[in-house]
């Protein structure tokens, strides 16, 4: 790849290294120099820019993330589009990140052009949230690289998300004389809300003497009675001592095997959770737990648990080798480093908005959002497409013939929002949309009716480059340097889009927030063609 000053006249198709301003023309960095901007900085008086050109052997950095992220997703994983270099990869499900260390530290290790950031292993995660990224570091990488990274890839993809299964678990609990009831009855309690989180259930619990035969005789009656019952077989049994368990030897491992079970590990790099125990009694996990396992705050206790409720083994090596990060405790010298933290990144919740009110006015009396298509009517081939993107909800605003166009969307998932007052103009429909976006959503893309050919891959690449915190905070895409439609809205922009009047839609608003706009470069001609007249309507039927 070459970089560095380029003189205009050799700068066309170029990638812009730096943003630019002259005036109130914005020229952001990794625009694609067209023509028309090497002509405005011209006039500007710019006589260089410092640019890049990608060279025979490299591939652009889009380009080389999705191929890359394209590989590393495995199952319950999705990745969002590109932008700037950078794939985001997606939990689909609630569950547990399952990956595999050495090859991403093998990826991140062929070029520096090339890196993997991803979320510590066995973390648990919610859907929609964010457990890696892929970004290109310069403007290109090298294709070979990409290759390189992708060999390393092949076969079983290095990241997925295990989901929590209905893990049914029993517990048992020791007492001594003078042992209080509510404490073991607050053991319950946490111990249920645990397995909940996860999407387990606790189905039974009792009790016995903290005595070693006592305890195998509750074990082997509990189970016994599950089976007299017909009762499914538990997938975990929990024992919980009224005294902690310091060596192999003690009530709960001498129970446990006196029951036909086998200790299979004592103890943990976890701090609190060193006491606790593995074992086994047929092809059942049995758990003794650790002292903290009464309190609902994090101890190693969940981290098996965790694994344990996604389905995976658990042998005495994963546990002697949970050190690493093991260190949960607070201590004088990290005051609650918990406090205060984030939330956890998670893909962007966008909603669409397609305003579908209009008169038509100009096709003759035909309303154009009914005429038919290959088969659909123009306003149900537009919804179809975004409801292929990443829009969180699809909101259709109705106006003139509302009854009609609903019925033409009538077996479709979105949500029919009519606008009375449509006659006078577009900001109406828009401030009925803008009414029905839901509370949670960070933003909207403003969709028109009559656009049929913008596809869901554009609308994708919006949210992709949303990121209000990098000042990405209107996305519109862009194609050889014309903006087009749709067009994703930060929530903080509602108040003013709503305000608006007439029949001239937010786009007006873009001048007087140009440091906050994103233009998004795509190769699709459909964000510029909108079906206005009888003519447009006819070539777009003729080009199918």
């Amino acid at each position: 790849m070459e970089f560095g000053p380029l003189p205009l006249s050799d700068a066309e198709g170029a990638i812009l290294a730096h943003s630019l301003r002259h005036g109130r023309a914005v020229f952001k960095k990794g625009r694609v120099l067209t023509a028309a901007d090497l002509a405005t900085l011209a006039e500007a008086g710019v006589t260089h820019v410092t640019a890049a050109r990608l060279g025979p052997g490299d591939l652009g950095e889009d380009a080389a993330a999705t191929r890359i992220a394209a590989v590393l997703a495995g199952g319950n994983v999705t990745a969002g589009a590109a932008f700037t270099g950078r794939v985001n990869l997606f939990a689909a499900t609630r569950g547990l990140l399952v990956l595999d260390g050495g090859r991403i530290d093998a990826i991140n290790l062929l070029d520096e052009s090339v890196t993997v950031a991803t979320l510590p292993a066995f973390s648990p995660v919610e859907p929609g949230q964010m457990v890696a990224t892929v970004k290109i570091i310069p403007f290109a990488a090298p294709e070979a690289t990409v290759a390189s990274a992708e060999a390393l890839a092949a076969g079983d993809p290095p990241l997925s998300v295990k989901p929590f299964g209905s893990l049914a678990a029993g517990l048992i609990q020791t007492r001594l004389p003078g042992m209080k009831d509510s404490v073991l009855d607050k053991t319950v309690a946490v111990t249920a809300e645990r397995l909940e989180a996860l999407g387990g259930r606790l189905m039974v619990e009792t009790r016995c003497d903290h005595e070693d035969g006592a305890l195998a005789t509750c074990i082997g009656s509990l189970l016994a009675e599950r089976g007299a019952a017909g009762q499914a077989p538990l997938g975990l049994l929990l024992i919980a001592g009224a005294s902690a368990i310091t060596d192999r030897r003690d009530v709960l491992p001498a129970g446990i095997s006196l029951a036909g079970g086998s200790v299979e590990h004592f103890g943990m790099p976890v701090d609190p959770g060193n006491l606790l125990l593995l074992a086994r009694l047929g092809g059942m996990p049995v758990l003794g737990l650790p002292g903290c396992a009464r309190s609902p705050k994090l101890n190693g206790f969940d981290w098996v648990l965790q694994r344990i409720a996604a389905g995976l083994p658990v042998t005495r090596q994963d546990v002697m080798r949970m050190g690493l990060g093991g260190l949960l405790a607070e201590i004088p010298t990290r005051p609650l480093p918990r406090a205060g933290v984030t939330e956890a990144p998670r893909a962007p919740r966008i909603a669409a908005l397609v305003l579908a009110a209009g008169r038509s006015s100009r096709m003759g009396g035909t309303n154009k959002l009914l005429a038919e298509v290959e088969g659909r009517p123009l306003v149900a081939r537009t919804v179809d497409a975004v409801l292929a993107s990443q829009a969180v909800q699809v909101i259709v605003v109705t106006g003139h013939q509302g009854e009609a166009v609903g019925a033409a969307l009538a077996d479709r998932r979105v949500t029919l929002v009519h606008n009375p007052s449509f006659a006078e103009g577009l900001s109406s429909s828009l401030r009925a949309g803008l009414a029905a976006v839901p509370g949670d959503a960070d933003g909207v893309v403003v969709c028109l009716g009559d656009m049929p050919l913008v596809s869901a891959a554009v609308i994708d690449r919006l949210i992709a480059a949303y990121n209000p915190l990098e000042g990405r905070a209107i996305c519109i895409p862009t194609i050889q340097g014309k903006q087009g439609n749709p067009v994703l809205w930060d929530r903080g922009f509602f108040a003013e889009m709503a305000a608006l009047s007439g029949d001239a839609g937010a786009k007006r608003l873009i001048g007087a927030h140009a440091d906050r706009l994103c233009e998004v470069p795509v190769d699709d001609a459909g964000v510029l063609f909108d079906v206005d007249t009888p003519d447009l309507l006819a070539q777009l039927r003729t080009a199918g």
